[in-house]
């Protein structure tokens, strides 16, 4: 089988790595079998078709290269697959401009885009923003797609990811306005599971956690419900629990986001209460200056 043909700017892009890693562009040249000037071409290639012509690399003391903050941020975002690296990808990380490669789940889209948007123009970030579950986002963390992801725990194994826990929120019983515990219960300061028999129940997909944890609360309670509809975010949740006259069992989102005012919630009484996290991920070793100002706002009480 011939050898795999690279796209022109992957060429470029290899010479540029092969010439911060030699120290030279004729070291660079000889680890890939190619004259000097081909290497040098490449390079300034490169820089004109991402940084308008500004230098990536110049030269430092002893008159080896060394990377400019354009060159730095490139180096550092191209340390994943090939197949990832396209031109406007490049072109963001050899931007003069800061940029934030951002990845949302989407309930936590609901509750904390606006701030983190806000906080990005205050601070003149570019945001390149992408939504996923745990699993694509903690992927695209540990490959440095993204440079800060916001997400639930559980999260999947995560090496070559660091985390940090954000807002710790209990569980709640939630019920739609036409649900019958939204009179029987009114005035009720708490729920327990118990109190759900054979109501109308939104229940979470059955690879989302929240249903296994669910599942196992009806089971040890000897609880029967009548599953009427699943979910994976709050953002299809209300409508559900509005069209099917219904109750379901969910995280605690009011320190960041309102419930509508038509959704009854009370808290859930647990004999071993459980919780869930907003956690916020990058990769391992490499949180750029952007993400960690944003991730700086996030850790203000909201």
């Amino acid at each position: 089988m011939p050898p795999r043909k690279l796209l022109r700017h992957l060429v470029w892009l290899e010479s540029f790595t092969a010439a911060v890693e030699a120290g030279s562009i004729d070291a660079a040249a000889e680890h890939l079998g190619v004259a000097r000037s081909v290497v040098s071409e490449h390079i300034r290639s490169l820089e004109m078709a991402l940084a308008d012509g500004a230098t990536l690399l110049e030269r430092g003391p002893g008159r080896r290269l060394q990377l400019t903050a354009r060159g730095e941020r490139l180096f550092a975002g191209t340390q994943t697959p090939l197949h990832q690296l396209d031109m406007k990808r490049l072109r963001d990380l050899a931007s003069a401009e800061p940029v934030v490669r951002l990845g949302l789940n989407p309930t936590l889209s609901l509750s904390l885009l606006g701030k983190v948007a806000q906080d990005a123009a205050a601070q003149g970030l570019k945001l390149v923003l992408s939504f996923g579950g745990p699993h694509e986002l903690t992927r695209q963390a540990q490959t440095r797609q993204l440079d800060l992801a916001l997400d639930f725990t559980p999260l999947p194994p995560h090496e070559g990811v660091e985390s940090e826990s954000l807002l710790r929120m209990p569980f709640v019983v939630l019920a739609g306005p036409g649900c019958a515990l939204a009179s029987s219960a009114a005035s009720r300061q708490t729920l327990h599971v118990r109190d759900l028999e054979g109501q109308p129940f939104v229940d979470w997909l059955r690879d989302d956690p929240y249903g296994g944890a669910n599942s196992a609360r009806f089971a040890a309670h000897g609880v029967t419900v009548s599953e009427v509809a699943r979910v994976e975010s709050f953002l299809l949740l209300y409508e559900l629990l509005r069209a099917f006259n219904a109750c379901a069992i969910a995280p605690d989102l009011r320190r960041m986001h309102p419930f509508p005012p038509d959704i009854h919630a009370w808290p859930l009484q647990e004999e071993e209460p459980q919780a869930v996290e907003v956690v916020a991920l990058w990769p391992s070793g490499a949180l750029s200056l952007g993400a960690s100002t944003l991730l700086d706002g996030l850790r203000q009480p909201v």
